[in-house]
């Protein structure tokens, strides 16, 4: 009997020092781990581009994209909506007299006016190109017609 009373007390001894040990352990994890995360923080500590990034003010007074959660029922919607602009657009007499045409008046008069660059001085020869590259596509339309 005494001797499985002292088996029975070095066990909890033995079970109480395992217990205290994986708490250390435990403890020193949760450390290291909490110390693994500052050093993380400090390489990724991007404070000084602040300088050089624009304000969120203006960020902010720019309206927000419309959502890009679409489901069934606004894809439908905006299925139904583009099918009726297409085919007011093929039923359109300019667009069938001239299809290339109606859309390149369609794209001028709805985009906005390329920004002129101030680094460039020479815009005449920007203005050439344009002129060769529309005669170009215009005598391939007529070549298409033959």
């Amino acid at each position: 009997d005494r001797k499985f009373e002292k088996k029975l007390q070095f066990y909890s001894k033995v079970r109480e020092a395992v217990a205290s040990l994986t708490a250390k352990k435990a403890i020193e994890k949760k450390n290291k781990n909490a110390r693994r995360r500052q050093k993380k923080l400090k390489a990724y500590d991007l404070s000084t581009l602040t300088d050089f990034l624009p304000d969120l003010t203006e960020q902010q007074k720019q309206p927000a994209p419309a959502k890009s959660d679409v489901n069934c029922k606004s894809r439908q919607k905006l299925v139904l909506k583009e099918s009726k602009q297409l085919m007011t657009v093929l039923s359109h007499p300019v667009f069938q007299s001239d299809p290339l045409a109606a859309i390149h008046q369609h794209l001028q008069s709805t985009q906005p006016p390329p920004e002129k660059k101030p680094g460039k001085k020479s815009g005449d020869d920007g203005k050439k190109k344009r002129k060769k590259k529309k005669s170009k596509s215009s005598s391939g339309v007529q070549s298409m017609e033959m």
